[in-house]
């Protein structure tokens, strides 16, 4: 489907980590599955694996993130947080950064953290009767720590000073519409 080279914050290079790529592998009526690949994972740092579950604050390590934002003209969205640790999180928000709450999401995300010499697969599916409709904007990031507590941010395309995912400037990729209306 759609496959984004995902940008480092030039405020917060890398160690070892050569490329970040992000892809939308499928979207069905059942699943959204999303891919993240990263080159040069060498010195790259995982959360200790803690089983499924819902969590706060996955983003204090290595991470992966996707942001809807339905195409209804408002400024709404939605962020899912997913761990190699299994971990997941999905929160909605009113407006940038406003009125956040914890999204409803009873059947868990599948998340499977792939490791080899020189390159890292991380794959997501998440329940597409969870998830906002398409047709949306996108936004798709990833938290990389490094040995030394090294972190970089990467996504789509970054517009301030600092890296800020929810940034609706960020949300640069789209899906469209796969059912009927």
């Amino acid at each position: 489907m759609q496959t984004h080279d995902l940008v480092a914050h030039a405020a917060h290079p890398p160690l070892a980590v050569r490329r970040v790529e992000a892809r939308i592998l499928s979207l069905t009526d059942n699943w959204v599955r999303v891919r993240w690949r990263i080159d040069g994972p060498q010195k790259l740092v995982l959360p200790q694996f803690a089983g499924r579950g819902r969590a706060d604050e996955l983003w204090k390590t290595t991470c992966f993130e996707l942001f809807m934002m339905e195409k209804d003209g408002t400024p709404s969205y939605s962020e899912f947080n997913l761990s190699p640790s299994e971990r997941w999180a999905a929160y909605d928000f009113r407006d940038y950064r406003e009125g956040m709450t914890e999204r409803p999401f009873p059947r868990e995300p599948d998340c499977v953290m792939r490791m080899g010499t020189a390159m890292a697969i991380f794959d997501a599916s998440l329940p597409r009767s969870q998830m906002p409709e398409p047709p949306a904007a996108i936004g798709l990031s990833a938290v990389i720590e490094e040995e030394g507590g090294v972190k970089s941010y990467w996504a789509i395309s970054h517009h301030g000073d600092e890296p800020d995912f929810h940034d609706p400037a960020c949300f640069e990729g789209a899906l469209a519409r796969t059912r009927a209306a």
